[in-house]
């Protein structure tokens, strides 16, 4: 590293609060571990657990840099004596531990992937944290299967674009939830069979006129709390829920259980950056298995609604918790005004 800058420029969040926290600053530049690749950033992406850390809510794993940021693409320009797979020069991206929003980032090798063929950085930074988290969850703890119909919450969000296009593909039956009717169409566009606008439609009712009264097989909810009563009532016999946030709060009152034994229901969820990793190096492996030749392909791919210069991350921020975006919110390391 004696070839590196021993200074870079991060976005720091202080001690925490509104979007209008996140500063550009110069800290040290972090040095990779025996077993992680050093990137220099081209391109981050911006994400849900991102605002609940700047306020406080999401706070990192012990050792895990305290700066923002969970997946990043960029060029290796060191490495640890563990790492095998990749060399300096190498273009990757990766699903950070913490410390994406800055000129460099640390990575596990087993948490970093090769960019799709014909990517550039900031397509390829869109990846890591919605793919992961979506293959994880509805493929893994979901165990969607081809055939099935699934509802995904929240349609628009990066989340939900890279589960109606992966559902899609491997060949389930997709019904999505959105606030306006435009957001409607753009899921349709992305291959969703039909979509529900939930402020003007019973996303209840909806499911069950679209399937005849059968419900869903598997569900995806961000939502939480204010749904978990409703998501109940839309599942068919042996359901998959599963809750991989809590946008509307984590403690559901007065809830019927009932339809749970009644249906065989299983309910489920997780969250990504406490798994191990080893554990996030399995599913990176899967990933590169079975998704990156989808990307190649052009059959599946992240939706960029948004990018902004890297030192305008408030802007980013606001714009993640106005929820008027389609796709993802990325940072453009290239731009730094």
């Amino acid at each position: 590293m004696t070839d590196l800058p021993q200074q870079m420029t991060l976005i720091a969040h202080g001690q925490g609060g509104g979007p209008e926290v996140l500063v550009p600053q110069t800290g040290p530049l972090p040095a990779p571990r025996e077993d992680e690749v050093l990137i220099r950033v081209m391109a981050a992406g911006v994400n849900r657990p991102d605002v609940q850390q700047r306020k406080g809510l999401y706070p990192p794993p012990p050792g895990a840099s305290p700066v923002i940021g969970l997946e990043v693409a960029g060029e290796v320009v060191a490495a640890g004596a563990a790492v095998t797979r990749w060399k300096v020069g190498d273009r990757v991206c990766a699903l950070t531990n913490g410390g994406g929003y800055a000129e460099y980032c640390t990575a596990p090798e087993a948490q970093t992937l090769p960019w799709p063929a014909g990517f550039d950085a900031l397509r390829a930074a869109a990846l890591p944290e919605t793919y992961f988290t979506v293959w994880a969850n509805l493929f893994g703890h979901g165990r969607l299967a081809a055939g099935e119909t699934v509802l995904i919450h929240g349609g628009t969000s990066g989340i939900g674009v890279t589960a109606i296009q992966l559902a899609k593909a491997f060949g389930a039956r997709v019904l999505a939830t959105a606030g306006s009717a435009a957001k409607c169409e753009a899921m349709l566009k992305l291959g969703a069979d039909a979509a529900i606008d939930y402020k003007a439609q019973d996303f209840v009712e909806e499911v069950k006129r679209l399937t005849d009264g059968r419900g869903v097989d598997v569900l995806l909810d961000m939502v939480g709390a204010d749904y978990f009563q409703r998501n109940l009532r839309c599942m068919a016999k042996d359901g998959r829920l599963v809750i991989i946030a809590f946008l509307s709060g984590h403690e559901a009152e007065k809830v019927d259980l009932r339809p749970i034994m009644v249906k065989r229901l299983t309910v489920t969820g997780s969250t990504m950056r406490p798994r191990t990793t080893a554990e996030k190096g399995a599913i990176a492996a899967e990933l590169e298995a079975r998704v990156w030749p989808l990307l190649a392909r052009g059959e599946a791919g992240p939706v960029i609604h948004s990018v902004f210069p890297f030192a305008r991350a408030a802007e980013a921020h606001a714009l993640m918790e106005s929820s008027t975006h389609i796709g993802k919110i990325m940072l453009d390391l290239s731009k730094q005004g």
